[in-house]
C-alpha cells in the first residue's frame, strides 16, 4: 500500500493546482481534473502518515477506465469529437450536420466525419504491426466518428503488396483486436474492408516502385525475392493492368468457389475481433472492380459479357457476406463509379464500352436489395490510361448521383474534400450522408475539432490534448 505523507501530498496538490492554473483549467468538460482544483488538505498532521484509500476521495485523482474493452485506457466523456453540452456552450443550440450522429442498424455513429481505409504497406506477413495502432488510434483520439482499417485481404494472393495486411489466418486476429480495442475506448465506430486485389496483386509499395524507377526498372511488380507471388496473380481475365504489372490468370470456377469461401471465413473472424461494419472493397482496379467492367474482363462464361453476367461475382460475394455477417451490423460497398476511360460508357448499339456511372447507379440499386446499407463512393484505378478530371470535391457528383436515383441507401463522398465548409455543404445540400476523408486527415489529424471550430460549435476532444483547444472551449453568448 502506497503511503504519503500529509505535507508531501499538500505540496502535490498544490504544484498540480499552479500547473492547471497556467493552463486554463479545469474546463466544465474535464471532471477529473476537476477534483484538482477541490480544497487542499491543511499540513496540520504533517508528521501523520495517511493510506492513500483511506484520504478523502476529492484528493485523489483517479482515471477511469473505458467500459466495455480488455485493457486499460482512459475514460473521455463526453466522446471525442461529440458536442458538449449546450447549457455551458449556448452556441452548440445549432448543430451543423457533420455533428448530428447517424444510426445505421443497430449502430450509432456519433458524427460524420470518418477515416477512408488508406493502404499503409507496414504488415508483416500479412500481419497488422504497431504502426497500425498508432495510425487508426490515432484518428480515434482525435475524434473521428468512424475508422475503417485498409484494404485486407482474405487470400495471401489477394494482397496489394507484400507488405499489405491479411485476414486469411487466426494468428492475424490478435493484432486486429488491439486496434479495435483502442478505438472503441475512444468512442469511435470501427470496420475494416475486405479485398482481393485481384490482377493489381503483388505489387510495389509506391516509395519502393519510386525508387526502382528512378534508378531506371519501371516495374511495378514485387518479384519472389521481395516476397512477392507473381506467377500466383489472377483476374477476371488474363488482361494486365499495364505492361509492367503481373500478368493474370484468369480464374477458374473453383478458384470463385474458393474467394466466396475465404470471404465468409474472414467474415468469422471479424466477428471475434469485433468489428462493428465491413465494407467489401469493389473499387479501384481490385478483384471485383475488375470483374464488373468491360475494360478488364473478356470472360464468355457467365461471369463475363452482359451487366449482369459481370456483376454476377460482386453480388455474390456481397449476398453471402451479408447472410454471415451479423444482421444488426452495418455492411458497405466501396466503388469505383467510372474508370475515367475516353469515349461514352455505352456506345450508339448499346453496347458497354467501360465501367461508369450509369451502371453504377444499378450496381447500388442491386446493392441494396442484397443487404448493402452504405455505397462508399470513389473512382478510377482499373484503367491505366485514366483521364482524371481532378479538383476540389472532384467526386461528389458520383455521390450526389446515386444519391439522387437511390435514395433509399446511404452514400458516403470522398475525393479532395479539405475544408470544413465544403464537408457540411456536401451534407446540407443532401449530396451524401457522410464524408470520408483520406490525405486531408494525413495532413490534419485534427480535422474534426478543428472543423467543429471553424463552424463556430465547441466538440469534446481527448482530456489529454484539452489544453490545445482552449480558445474553442468558450462559451459563446
Amino acid at each position: 500500500m502506497v503511503k504519503l505523507s500529509a505535507s508531501s501530498l499538500h505540496k502535490r496538490l498544490l504544484w498540480a493546482r499552479m500547473f492547471i492554473n497556467f493552463f486554463h483549467f479545469p474546463s466544465p468538460t474535464c471532471p477529473h481534473l476537476s477534483l484538482l482544483m477541490s480544497p487542499v488538505p491543511s499540513t496540520t498532521a504533517a508528521a501523520s502518515v495517511l493510506p492513500v484509500d483511506e484520504l478523502a476521495p476529492a484528493a485523489i485523482v483517479k482515471l477511469q477506465p473505458a467500459p466495455g474493452v480488455e485493457g486499460y485506457y482512459p475514460l473521455n466523456e463526453p466522446q471525442i469529437g461529440t458536442l458538449c453540452s449546450k447549457d455551458t456552450y449556448p452556441q452548440n443550440k445549432t448543430v451543423p450536420k457533420l455533428f448530428q450522429p447517424l444510426q445505421i442498424r443497430n449502430t450509432t455513429f456519433k458524427n460524420r466525419i470518418w477515416a477512408s481505409p488508406m493502404c499503409q504497406y507496414s504488415a508483416i506477413d500479412g500481419h497488422m504491426t504497431d504502426w497500425h495502432l498508432v495510425h487508426l488510434g490515432g484518428f480515434a483520439a482525435r475524434g473521428v466518428g468512424s475508422v475503417m482499417l485498409e484494404a485486407t485481404a482474405v487470400l495471401p494472393e489477394g494482397r496489394i503488396s507484400p507488405g499489405c495486411p491479411g485476414i486469411w489466418t487466426d494468428s492475424q486476429i490478435a493484432p486486429m483486436k488491439r486496434i479495435v480495442n483502442f478505438i472503441h475506448a475512444q468512442g469511435a465506430v470501427v470496420g475494416i474492408q475486405l479485398s482481393h486485389a485481384g490482377r493489381k496483386a503483388s505489387t510495389l509499395p509506391p516509395w519502393i516502385s519510386a525508387s526502382q524507377k528512378a534508378a531506371g526498372n519501371n516495374t511495378m511488380v514485387a518479384v519472389e525475392e521481395q516476397s512477392g507471388w507473381p506467377t500466383k496473380v489472377v483476374g477476371p481475365s488474363t488482361i494486365p493492368f499495364g505492361d509492367n504489372y503481373p500478368r493474370p490468370k484468369a480464374m477458374t470456377l473453383e478458384d470463385i468457389d474458393a474467394l466466396e469461401k475465404a470471404y465468409l471465413d474472414a467474415v468469422e473472424r471479424c466477428k471475434q475481433i469485433g468489428f462493428d461494419f465491413l465494407e467489401i472493397h469493389g473499387a479501384h482496379g481490385y478483384l471485383l472492380h475488375s470483374f464488373s467492367s468491360p475494360l478488364s474482363n473478356d470472360r464468355t462464361d457467365i461471369y463475363g459479357g452482359s451487366l449482369d453476367n459481370r456483376l454476377r461475382l460482386p453480388l455474390r460475394i456481397v449476398r453471402a457476406v451479408r447472410q454471415a455477417w451479423d444482421d444488426e451490423k452495418p455492411l458497405f460497398y466501396r466503388i469505383s463509379a467510372s474508370d475515367w476511360a475516353e469515349g461514352p460508357e455505352q456506345d450508339a448499339t448499346g453496347e458497354w464500352k467501360s465501367w461508369g456511372i450509369e451502371q453504377t447507379v444499378e450496381l447500388a440499386k442491386r446493392l441494396k436489395a442484397e443487404g448493402v446499407d452504405l455505397i462508399d463512393t470513389s473512382s478510377g484505378g482499373n484503367w491505366l490510361a485514366q483521364k482524371i478530371a481532378v479538383g476540389p470535391m472532384y467526386q461528389v457528383p458520383f455521390a450526389e448521383r446515386i444519391k439522387q436515383e437511390v435514395p433509399e441507401i446511404m452514400v458516403g463522398s470522398v475525393g479532395l474534400i479539405t475544408s470544413p465548409q465544403q464537408a457540411e455543404g456536401i451534407l446540407q445540400d443532401g449530396k451524401a450522408d457522410v464524408v470520408m476523408l483520406g490525405r486531408e486527415l494525413l495532413r490534419h489529424v485534427d480535422f474534426p475539432i478543428y472543423a467543429a471550430q471553424e463552424l463556430g460549435v465547441v466538440v469534446k476532444p481527448a482530456n489529454q490534448y484539452e489544453r490545445a483547444w482552449t480558445m474553442m472551449m468558450k462559451p459563446n453568448n
